[in-house]
């Protein structure tokens, strides 16, 4: 049942009549999410509408209204930058409670290299202001329009620069915290009045009780603030932006390279992420362009970077003489690297270690790959990820496999299968004909290398009932391939916010692990005895098999 009319007015007293609204027209925005269209029934992408929207100010707002859900037993669900549908309200006793009011920037310190940010402060925005200073945050795969918090505090997050600055709770040092009941805690050395510099201890770490496997999802109270952990940069203050519409570009600093680098198979392609982690070469590294297919990727690269054409003109172009070589060389075995050096010579002594790397592997350099301004649109593609609607760009649709992780080599092993799945279901079903490799993700899934991670995309139709369900299909196919393979994401929780509940307990209890599901409950019985916190997206399991 909606929200009560009491429970509205204590919740309207607390932000303000502005800053709350039950009307189905607000509501409903809060309803939809792209993922969504493969998830619901009725493939609408449209979940459950919330019994409000509530738009707190400040973490004393934010407790209040935790506090109120747990008097009138209500439940809340805090909505950051909302990427994906785990964001959204689970029903209509839920109330959505938007961060977007709370987007400050609190503290930049040089000394410790770290920042303080509240939960809608984008990390467009940090890390625009840390680069005046000579540092960079970790920016994760999902963009820089999302949230830092939410991805070192509640989710998880790699991406191009995780081999240099490590992944989203690699970075997390000291949080503030509301927690389901409305106490207020502050972890690390900022509960002993010490700063943010630190996020453990005293004592056992908190990062593992309120985070679990993969982060809460929102399921165990609010993170209102946190520090960040940050990273030397060593490219220009403010980066030049050059260009227009849609492919914006910024010069190379004479101190970074911008290459994509070909392979001659997947064990060479392997083998040359582990001879980097060892080099300890590379501040960003990703598989990015192969990302809309291998079909189509080049030919869309090198179109999207002349602003006379369209999309309408990507079937010309792969008839080119050029672009077909292109497409031939860059299939199934490339990558993208950035290389910089942060004292004098030391991005000469980078490069010549890559050239020996690609000597031993039979890789080179992508020269087409390397001309003025695909290097210069490619450097600001993946320094600040301002991009990453292009994910979307074909089909009007698109979905992941999000994503597998594991070393290079089991990875790898699973890229032939997954391009040969991905060509059945192109020959057979609706889905967008780009050639069987749309596979991207990052060369290291945690700071320093040793995992990878693989996400397969296609895209579909979103006006074509089978085109949607033939995406639907193929991605369930290609996570049953990574569980036969034992290379999943590890997280056998994925997916089941829309099983039933024993459906769900069944999945945990059969997981190789299925403890981590059970201590999960413990907490969350511990922590939000009201149930005032929405589970949606926070699997748990009620007793060991």
């Amino acid at each position: 049942m909606p929200i009560p009319e009491d429970a509205y007015a204590v919740l309207e007293d607390i932000v303000g009549p502005d800053n709350i609204s039950n009307e189905p027209i607000i509501l409903d925005s809060y309803a939809w999410m792209w993922e969504n269209e493969l998830l619901t029934q009725d493939r609408s992408g449209f979940a459950a509408r919330p019994g409000a929207v509530v738009l707190p100010g400040s973490t004393e707002e934010v407790q209040a209204i935790v506090k109120a859900c747990n008097r009138y037993h209500i439940q809340f669900k805090p909505f950051s930058t909302g990427w994906v549908t785990l964001a959204l309200a689970s029903g209509d006793n839920v109330i959505s409670l938007d961060l977007r009011r709370m987007d400050r920037i609190l503290e930049i310190d040089t000394k410790n290299m770290f920042v303080v940010v509240e939960p809608y402060a984008i990390a467009a925005q940090v890390q625009a202001e840390v680069m005046k200073l000579g540092l960079n945050i970790h920016l994760e795969g999902a963009g820089a329009n999302c949230s830092p918090l939410a991805s070192a505090t509640s989710l998880t997050g790699s991406g191009p620069d995780s081999l240099y600055q490590g992944r989203s709770n690699e970075v997390l040092l000291a949080v503030e915290w509301v927690m389901p009941n409305g106490d207020i805690l502050r972890t690390g050395s900022l509960g002993s009045g010490s700063g943010w510099s630190c996020g453990e201890g005293p004592g056992p770490s908190l990062r593992g009780i309120f985070r679990g496997k993969t982060g809460a999802s929102g399921c165990l109270g609010v993170f209102t603030k946190c520090a960040l952990k940050l990273s030397p940069w060593p490219g220009p203050p403010e980066m030049e932006i050059n260009g227009t519409i849609p492919a914006y570009n910024s010069p190379v600093p004479d101190n970074f390279r911008v290459y994509t680098l070909a392979f001659p198979s997947w064990e060479n392609y392997a083998d040359a992420y582990y001879r980097i982690y060892d080099a300890e070469i590379g501040y960003i590294c990703h598989r990015q362009f192969s990302m809309l297919g291998e079909d189509l990727g080049p030919a869309f690269w090198k179109l999207y970077l002349d602003p006379t054409k369209s999309l309408d003109d990507l079937e010309e172009y792969t008839q080119k003489p050029e672009i077909k070589s292109l497409t031939e060389e860059m299939r199934n075995y490339s990558f993208q690297i950035i290389l910089t050096g942060m004292i004098p010579g030391e991005i000469e002594y980078q490069d010549s270690v890559l050239d020996k790397i690609l000597a031993e592997l039979g890789g080179h350099k992508v020269k087409a790959m390397s001309e003025p301004e695909m290097e210069k649109f490619a450097f600001l593609y993946f320094v600040k990820l301002p991009s990453k609607h292009l994910n979307n760009v074909l089909g009007g649709g698109r979905q992941g496999t999000f994503a597998q992780r594991w070393s290079p080599d089991l990875v790898t092993d699973y890229g032939p299968l997954a391009i040969e799945l991905m060509k059945t279901h192109q020959d057979r079903d609706g889905l967008v004909r780009s050639g069987g490799d749309s596979i991207m993700g990052p060369m290291s899934d945690t700071g320093g290398g040793g995992i990878c991670a693989f996400e397969q995309f296609c895209h579909y139709a979103r006006s074509n009932p089978e085109s949607v369900e033939a995406a639907r299909n193929f991605c369930e196919d290609a996570r049953k391939l990574a569980r036969r393979l034992e290379i999943g994401r590890g997280n056998e929780g994925d997916g089941t916010e829309n099983m039933t509940k024993g459906q769900v307990q069944a999945r945990l209890a059969a997981s190789p692990q299925p403890h981590r599901f059970y201590w999960q409950w413990l907490i969350k019985k511990m922590l939000d005895p009201n149930n005032a916190a929405d589970s949606k997206g926070y699997p748990t399991l009620e007793k060991l098999p």
